[in-house]
């Protein structure tokens, strides 16, 4: 069993996407181990998005995640990185497939309603920023 990290970001969780989102999860056989919502800060954006500060998307990156709340969760099954990957589709939702989550809740690069880990490392890293062991059951 594998476990990624997936966010319903602030775009979706606003247009009260999230139940959506999370049935479309369920659908596709991957279990929801832990979620809960939050409001990001800005010290939290930026450590989150760490990997991302040379880029010039940086900035609205953050200000993007922190308008509003989200939704993060960690997600598992058999290839679940890869499974939670292709359920979201590709990241600019204008280019996405209209059966992902992106081509349909999503509309830019940017606001394209979810995020999800895009390696092991990736995954332990981004389930280890949000949620303690405990809560991890």
């Amino acid at each position: 069993m594998e476990r990624t990290f997936a966010i319903v970001k602030p775009d979706a969780f606003a247009a009260g996407h999230a139940g959506g989102i999370i049935a479309k999860i369920q659908e596709s056989g991957l279990k929801l181990v832990a979620a809960k919502s939050l409001h990001l800060t800005e010290a939290q954006a930026k450590g989150f998005y760490f990997v991302h500060a040379e880029r010039p998307f940086f900035g609205s990156l953050v200000t993007f995640m922190t308008e509003g709340p989200i939704l993060a969760m960690v997600l598992e099954g058999e290839n679940a990185i890869k499974r939670w990957r292709d359920l979201m589709g590709p990241t600019d939702a204008t280019k996405a497939p209209k059966e992902t989550l992106r081509g349909t809740y999503g509309t830019s690069i940017e606001r394209n309603a979810t995020h999800g880990s895009d390696a092991p490392e990736t995954a332990a890293y981004e389930i280890g920023f949000f949620f303690s062991g405990l809560e991890l059951a």
